[in-house]
Formats: C-alpha cells, sequence, structure tokens
C-alpha cells in the first residue's frame, strides 16, 4: 500500500503510534504541518466515533488527501463510564492533574474495572470512510506506576501483563492497545478497499 495518509492530531505520542502501526502495512503518514494545513475543529460528537469523524473529515478536506483521526478515552464502570468522551477535558490542568481527579473519583469504589476506547476515522477526498473501534480492559489503580506513555496510562493496569500500560515496553502496548486493535482493523479495512479497487 502506498498511500499517504494525513494524520490528524497534534499529539506527537499519539503520531508516533499511529505511525509506527500504518507502517506495518506499508503505508506512510505525515502530520498536518507537513500536509500545509491547520485544523483544529470542535468536537461536537456524542460519542469517539462521531468526534474521530469530525478530525478526520476537516482534515482531508482541508488536505484533499485521505485523513487518519482518533478519539480515544477512559470508561471506568464505577463512574457510568465517565471520564469518556470527555477523557482529555476530565478538569483542568495537565494529564497528572486528570490523574489525581480520576483517583479521586475513585477513593471510595471497589469496583475498578475499565477500559480504554479508541475509536479511529479514515475519510478520503472522494466521500469515502471507514470508522473502527478498539478496546483494551483493564482497572484502575490506587495510584500511579511508571514513567512511560501519556494520559491515564499510569493508573491503568493490564492484568494479564502485571504493568500499567505506563510500564509496558512500547512495543507490547502498541500491540495491545485499544489504538493498536482499531487500527489493526483499520488496516485490514484498507487492504481490503485496496483489493476492490484493484479488481475494478
Amino acid at each position: 500500500m502506498k498511500e499517504v495518509f494525513v494524520i490528524a492530531t497534534n499529539n506527537q505520542k499519539k503520531l508516533r503510534e499511529i505511525d509506527a502501526i500504518l507502517r506495518q502495512i506499508g503505508a506512510s503518514a505525515i502530520t498536518m504541518k507537513e500536509a500545509g494545513i491547520a485544523t483544529d475543529p470542535e468536537e461536537t460528537g456524542t460519542s469517539f466515533e462521531e468526534n474521530a469523524f469530525i478530525k478526520a473529515e476537516a482534515a482531508c478536506k482541508a488536505s484533499n488527501r485521505p485523513a487518519i483521526a482518533d478519539d480515544s478515552g477512559l470508561e471506568v464502570d464505577a463512574l457510568n463510564g465517565a471520564p469518556g468522551i470527555y477523557s482529555a477535558r476530565y478538569c483542568e490542568g495537565s494529564d497528572s492533574d486528570r490523574v489525581d481527579f480520576l483517583l479521586k473519583n475513585m477513593e471510595d469504589k471497589t469496583l475498578r474495572s475499565a477500559r480504554f476506547v479508541s475509536a479511529v476515522a479514515c475519510v478520503f477526498p472522494n466521500g469515502e470512510r471507514i470508522i473502527v473501534r478498539g478496546t483494551c480492559e483493564g482497572e484502575i489503580l490506587c495510584a500511579p506506576q511508571g514513567e512511560n506513555g501519556f494520559g491515564y496510562d499510569p493508573v491503568f493496569y493490564v492484568p494479564e501483563h502485571k504493568q500499567t500500560f505506563a510500564q509496558l515496553p512500547a512495543e507490547i502496548k502498541n500491540k495491545i492497545s485499544h489504538r493498536a486493535v482499531a487500527l489493526e482493523k483499520l488496516a485490514a479495512e484498507l487492504r481490503k478497499r485496496e483489493m476492490e479497487n484493484a479488481d475494478k
């Protein structure tokens, strides 16, 4: 696959994660800056899928190239799915402030199950769209562990690997993460699309 995708994010860590997985299928990625665009549409959707599509469509229209956007967040069962689509805006401040706020809200909770969710949207200039979802199940710890990753990674514990997302080596996280699962689904859809187009 020789396609070049614009990645609609300004988050450098997220960009590297998406780029690494795209390279596995022979596709290449460029940043919005490299595409000569600057778009930051308001995320008015009520789901991860809607917000991902809003961002991908805006980047596609601005660059006239296929664009990929991710919208992801943390769903905590004891908090009725919060912070959900508001994960990046759960409270004012930094990532560590949001982690602290989450842990404060979880102080009296015995139910610790949670999942990371990622919706990835791919929009093409001809109007075609692909939207997929990936999840990764885990638990919320009572205190952060690990120095890697970003966002809520230090408190998201994966029992299968006995580590938080912030402790896992990047190569493992890039295989099991919600974003990795969603991108694998996207890769399968892109391969299918390429085969269908080749048959035309």
